[in-house]
């Protein structure tokens, strides 16, 4: 290590030492264990001063752990640790340590962080900003929000021809798994129009991480934010790494850029929500979902979009990952209905080998208009009923029943519908797309 980065490194620790003793109170109101469960502890002699969704921490001294008050009554609160393994006995003193905050910089691109915010790639500490931000933060009034204006270019052929994205749009990409859709994402990272990309990899395997992170982000990495909670983690962790991406990319879209955020998936983090809220007392109403999962989901998709005019926007795509192909799953129905657009990934397509496996029939964009020409739309709407008949005649096809000259537009569909699904199959390695509509024309000319 060169004296300089040396110096540098020494300097961004004492300045992390420093910012933490200064956010110590001077004093602390404490209460005590009372009960301890696989699930969750009891504290007592902090209710009347506790609020729902704000921190304690207990430990003390440098091996001091955060836990999130999930349920507050007369007796005492119910609190679940963000970390796992994390140990407690009864009577052990617990302090009141408020709602968790965040001070992000822009130092931050190109660090990987836990859902706590503090780095976990060995690159050292992270320089605070000047500023801190309450983790649940809440979107800007509807109507000082700018508007959605601006086409984005994705460089995958079929999101670009059939699902366009516009700046400051919120888009689900809806799949089973095992059919594409973390290559989809990876994909997307890869696109060159953003300033900044936040990654928030939720309830991921441990060995995916490093592999998005290395291969889908590498054209990205230093302009990447990355925030990860995996499966092994504990469900608070899980539940709160999408709020931590969140406030980060709220952070620089404040600043003015325009930011990417993926999460990938909104699904694990319902599932996290759910673990939380069951521990909690709350009752299941929906397959096993407590009736709070289903106002999180909002709150947290409604976050991401366009800023106050002047400032930045923040394009979302938010993975759902559907629970056994069923894609009227209580989360899936959920998130589908506050997006503005899904792309659908269809396990019978990645069958066929055709990839991305997207559903075009399945797929919409609600702001596909500000993206399309007049022309252009006519045209996918043409395109779209030549694939839906394409499809429908499919079996028909099949047992020999179709012959040509009998119909003009099955036969144009029969002739086109092929090209098209060549023309729309894209692999990570393969080049950006970077006119859709004339490599499409160049195909079926072909």
């Amino acid at each position: 290590m060169s004296p300089a980065r040396g110096t540098h490194s020494a300097l961004a620790e004492l300045e992390h030492s420093v910012a933490q003793a200064a956010a110590e109170p001077l004093v602390r109101i404490s209460g005590a264990v009372s009960e301890v469960s696989s699930a969750q502890a009891r504290v007592s002699g902090l209710s009347p001063v506790l609020k729902l969704g704000e921190c304690v921490s207990f430990g003390g001294g440098g091996s001091a752990h955060l836990a999130e008050v999930v349920r507050i009554d007369a007796q005492g609160a119910s609190i679940k640790a963000f970390e796992a393994n994390t140990l407690t006995s009864l009577g052990e003193r617990v302090y009141r340590a408020g709602p968790l905050r965040l001070s992000p910089h822009r130092s931050w691109k190109g660090r990987v962080i836990n859902a706590l915010g503090a780095p976990i790639d060995g690159a050292g500490p992270l320089r605070q900003g000047d500023e801190s931000a309450l983790i649940d933060g809440v979107p800007p009034p509807a109507l000082r929000r700018a508007r959605v204006s601006k086409p984005l270019r994705t460089g995958i052929r079929v999101v670009d021809l059939f699902t366009p994205i516009c700046a400051g749009q919120r888009i689900g990409i809806f799949a089973g798994s095992g059919v594409g859709k973390s290559t989809l994402l990876a994909m997307l990272a890869g696109s060159k129009d953003f300033d900044t990309v936040v990654l928030a990899l939720v309830g991921e395997r441990g060995r995916e991480v490093r592999e998005f992170l290395d291969d889908a982000l590498a054209g990205n990495r230093s302009l990447a934010v990355s925030v990860v909670a995996t499966g092994d983690e504990t469900p608070t962790m899980r539940r709160l790494a999408p709020r931590t991406a969140m406030t980060i990319a709220e952070f620089f879209r404040d600043a003015g850029d325009s930011v990417l955020l993926i999460i990938d998936s909104v699904t694990r983090f319902a599932h996290a929500a759910r673990d939380v809220a069951l521990a909690a007392g709350e009752p299941a109403v929906a397959r096993g979902y407590a009736p709070s999962v289903f106002s999180d989901l909002p709150k947290l998709l409604e976050r991401a979009g366009p800023g106050e005019e002047g400032k930045g926007s923040i394009t979302g795509v938010f993975s759902v990952l559907v629970d056994g192909d069923d894609h009227n799953d209580p989360v899936a129905d959920a998130v589908r209905g506050t997006l503005d657009g899904h792309v659908v990934l269809d396990r019978a397509i990645a069958d066929q080998g055709r990839f991305p496996a997207v559903n075009v029939l399945a797929s919409i964009s609600r702001l596909a208009q500000i993206a399309w020409t007049s022309e252009q739309r006519d045209l996918v709407v043409k395109l779209r009923g030549l694939i839906a008949r394409y499809e429908d005649t499919s079996d028909l096809r099949l047992m020999g029943g179709y012959k040509a000259g009998n119909d003009p537009e099955l036969d144009q569909a029969v002739a086109l519908v092929p090209k098209i699904y060549k023309a729309l199959e894209q692999s990570p390695g393969s080049s950006s797309s970077r006119d859709a509509f004339r490599e499409l024309a160049q195909a079926l000319a072909a």
